[in-house]
């Protein structure tokens, strides 16, 4: 039962977006990207800082190449880096105490059943499938692994010595789709056309050198290192990963296409139905109680949608006609968005 209150995140619904092309080859991986392999993949926008505009650039480039073929999801991406470190060899460690590089997928863009993988510069890895984002509940499940993973770090530098002359870490990453399909519509890999929802995260400190080593940056007074940094490829308007309805729309395409992407208007739809999500949270935080009076949601912003709210003391339920009328769309109090 979901009661607790929701933040909405401070952004303009405009998601980035990405062709992925089919590879030619199979990818041998050495972490670096500067080969044939990777010549036919654009690269994303550079990230920015999670919250958006709302915070400055990053001071460091991150940009991410991606490829597909039928047998795997593929990753390429690029850290300018002057400090390269890491700390943690056990699998399943929490990765993003180190500096690292994060990969999220959301396959059919209802907002539970989704990936989380980080990678450092070590080239250890955790993987794990959320439920459901943690303001809905969780759990994470720590003990999924990605069978027939892949993955391979190229240090540009030396890893863990502040002396030496740094520039870069790249990573490579292919994911077999046989263990993103069960979370996929219709438990299948995407096909031509298809969108299937991602974003992806860098996470870095503050450090400096004590002793010859890097060190997390302390600050005096909490005696705790300085927040960490995240900068994202699509942002998301609040320091949360974990509102995937924000992450980015990944496009599948072969040689004929397609090779341009416009935003459906059901996705826009859909997102209506998210901020009323939100505040229907929110209300019952505020009041004790869910609200099916919509206009008390919906205040003085722009709408496209009509919706509809049935309430019980625990639950609701918010349905909006799709844009051609012909389906519904419905969102419920742990934020599961379906089609009927």
């Amino acid at each position: 039962m979901n009661r607790s209150g929701v933040p909405e995140p401070k952004i303009e619904y405009a998601p980035k977006h990405y062709i992925c092309r089919r590879a030619a080859e199979p990818l041998v991986l050495d972490g670096q990207l500067d080969k044939p392999f990777w010549q036919t993949a654009d690269w994303t926008d550079d990230f920015v800082d999670i919250e958006g505009d709302l915070r400055p650039r990053p001071a460091k480039q991150t940009r991410v190449k991606m490829l597909w073929d039928n047998e795997y999801f593929y990753f390429g991406a690029e850290l300018i880096e002057d400090q390269i470190w890491a700390t943690l060899t056990e699998r399943d460690s929490v990765i993003f105490y180190d500096n690292d590089f994060e990969i999220f997928i959301d396959p059919d863009g209802d907002t539970h059943q989704y990936y989380e993988f980080e990678i450092n510069a070590l080239n250890t890895v955790w993987d794990l499938l959320l439920v459901k984002p943690y303001r809905d509940g969780g759990p994470p499940v720590n003990g999924w692994d990605i069978s027939g993973l892949k993955t391979a770090v190229h240090i540009d530098g030396e890893l863990n010595r502040p002396e030496a002359a740094n520039r870069k870490w790249s990573v490579e990453v292919a994911i077999p789709w046989k263990s993103l399909r069960e979370c996929a519509v219709e438990t299948r890999p995407p096909m031509k056309g298809e969108f299937w929802r991602v974003n992806f995260s860098r996470v870095e400190w503050q450090t400096e050198v004590q002793d010859g080593e890097y060190r997390k940056l302390l600050n005096p007074e909490t005696g705790k290192p300085f927040p960490e940094d995240n900068w994202v490829w699509s942002p998301m308007g609040i320091i949360n990963m974990h509102y995937p309805e924000l992450w980015g729309y990944v496009v599948f395409a072969d040689g004929e296409g397609p090779n341009t992407f416009e935003l459906p208007q059901d996705e826009r739809i859909k997102w209506e139905l998210r901020k009323l999500y939100y505040r229907e949270r929110n209300y019952y935080e505020a009041e004790g109680k869910f609200t099916e009076e919509a206009k008390l949601l919906m205040g003085d912003d722009s709408w496209s949608i009509v919706p509809e709210i049935e309430t019980t003391r625990s639950l609701f339920q918010i349905t909006a006609s799709s844009s051609d009328g012909t389906a519904v769309y419905c969102i419920r109090e742990d934020g599961k968005l379906w089609k009927e």
